[in-house]
């Protein structure tokens, strides 16, 4: 791998919690093409019309609750994990956000510039395929290359949601809170619109077509996020030995008005509690880095929802940020990527 760069990719956050950034940040994300997924012209009336003039300030609120020394979380954890990856390889390693800084046209025509670098391998950190995140994020360095003539061959990585070295750093990972009493654990996955499933469905009339169809054989899967985060699952609670009364697999982060995938985790949460459920467990495996969506909806205002209606206590499984088995299996990967 001696004319291979790598490239890691994550998802972005505003430059501060400051309503100004935040505003700047959700025009330039949700104008994205893959994430609200109609015209242009529909996009723009939708983003300055029903998104912009009121989500800023409420997102600011958020972000700022969450923002700390070192800046955003997801922007500091992952560059702690680029730093620790790097400590462990030669191959030069860059980091770069699909929406925000730092960016990643800086950080391909970085890579490119080296003349020994022959090849750049693109790390989308996400465990499961979804438009709105890997698929965008490929587009986007193909774009840079081609628009900027880099000399440079680019190599994705592929998704790894139910590969045994992942579910084995994403179980250990977790492991000291899975050694606590508890009496449910809920796997709370980045929601998508069904829409976006049933687009991405290369056979045209599998995903969604039937209540077992994530468990059907089919080439869909491949590009079925649902599919992937109930495999996810599966294999996890089937590695930490969680019985199947135990747990319970839910979307979080809605948007809009368009039917998402189901059950929400905000009506779980309150569920469980009004079942009499008083210890709850959540963990986030769609995020590899603790974020806004971790950190404050479920930390925050998941625990405060659930404590409400009656339950105890509510914990958060931290993701895998730097944890050491995820940060080696990086580093392998980089080294010995993965087939598709």
């Amino acid at each position: 791998m001696k004319n291979t760069g790598a490239l890691l990719v994550n998802l972005g956050s505003p430059d501060s919690p400051h309503e100004h950034d935040v505003r700047n940040y959700l025009n330039d994300f949700l104008m994205d093409g893959h994430v609200i997924d109609m015209p242009w012209l529909v996009r723009r009336l939708i983003v300055s019309l029903f998104v912009l003039p009121k989500r800023p300030a409420q997102s600011a609120k958020a972000y700022a609750s969450v923002w700390t020394e070192k800046g955003s979380p997801l922007i500091s954890i992952s560059k702690d994990l680029q730093e620790e990856v790097q400590k462990l390889t030669t191959m030069p390693v860059e980091l770069a956000m699909r929406y925000g800084k730092p960016d990643m046209e800086s950080a391909l025509v970085r890579l490119a510039s080296k003349p020994e670098i022959k090849e750049v391998l693109l790390f989308p950190l996400y465990p499961h395929y979804a438009m709105s995140t890997v698929k965008t994020v490929v587009e986007r360095a193909e774009k840079i290359i081609s628009t900027h003539k880099l000399p440079v061959t680019l190599k994705v990585h592929p998704v790894f949601y139910d590969h045994n070295a992942y579910i084995e750093a994403l179980v250990e990972s977790a492991k000291d809170y899975l050694e606590k009493e508890f009496d449910h654990i809920v796997f709370s996955y980045h929601g998508v619109p069904e829409r976006h499933i049933r687009k991405d469905d290369c056979t045209g009339s599998h995903c969604l077509q039937s209540d077992d169809c994530c468990q059907k054989a089919s080439p869909a899967h491949q590009t079925c996020y649902r599919h992937q985060v109930y495999r996810t699952t599966a294999c996890f609670v089937e590695k930490a030995d969680i019985p199947v009364d135990k747990y319970t697999v839910a979307f979080q982060s809605r948007l809009g008005r368009d039917k998402w995938l189901e059950p929400s985790t905000s009506s779980i949460i309150k569920s469980l509690a009004q079942q009499g459920i008083k210890k709850v467990l959540v963990i986030c495996p769609a995020f590899v880095a603790d974020c806004l969506e971790t950190l404050e909806e479920i930390g925050m205002e998941a625990k405060e929802d659930f404590i409400t209606a009656g339950g105890e206590s509510l914990e958060l499984i931290p993701c895998l940020n730097t944890h050491p088995a995820w940060t080696k299996l990086v580093t392998h990967w980089l080294e010995k990527p993965l087939q598709n």
